[in-house]
């Protein structure tokens, strides 16, 4: 009996995990969190996380960095996605887009921000670090690396980000362990 019990709460939990939709149907639409670019004259800097895509969500997030330099009009956003492996690609992207897109329906937080010409400072040093990642082929869900490490790693090597990332930013810890 307590193992049909068992079963069914299983059964329950995992039909929860499916979402309603598909993730290639998920919104991937701005939030409207960040600052308008052809509006906002200063340079931006904005650290991002969003529940990971279905069951992960519920204790997991995705990180991401975007930023606009001043008088720029378009943001340039970094991040780790692992389907990319997959596909041949690195893992790191380095794109303009959208700076604050919904994580595959999931909507973002913004965790830190820095504008004006404290950011005008970072960014410089936030894309060097993006680019010499030691790991832009490598993904692995756990323990890492992966997008959270990637942004944690670019904290480590600009200290003046002053970023904390949340536990939920499962592989945070990855960098510092190797």
């Amino acid at each position: 009996m307590m193992r049909h019990v068992a079963l069914m709460l299983v059964a329950a939990l995992l039909a929860s995990c499916s979402p309603n939709q598909d993730w290639r149907t998920a919104s991937r639409e701005p939030a409207g969190i960040a600052p308008d670019p052809a509006a906002t004259r200063e340079a931006v800097l904005q650290v991002y996380g969003a529940d990971a895509w279905g069951w992960r969500g519920w204790f997991a997030i995705h990180t991401w960095i975007a930023a606009k330099g001043a008088g720029q009009s378009a943001y340039t956003v970094y991040e780790v996605i692992g389907w990319r492996a997959s596909r041949g690609l690195p893992v790191v992207r380095i794109e303009q887009d959208y700076p604050d897109r919904h994580w595959y329906g999931a909507t973002p937080r913004l965790l830190k921000e820095h504008r004006g010409k404290e950011a005008e400072a970072l960014i410089e040093a936030v894309d060097r670090a993006a680019k010499a990642y030691p790991w832009p082929q490598e993904y692995k869900v756990f323990p890492g690396p992966n997008s959270n490490t990637f942004i944690a790693w670019i904290g480590r090597q600009v200290p003046e980000l002053g970023l904390d990332l949340p536990f939920s930013a499962i592989g945070s810890g990855y960098a510092s362990s190797k």
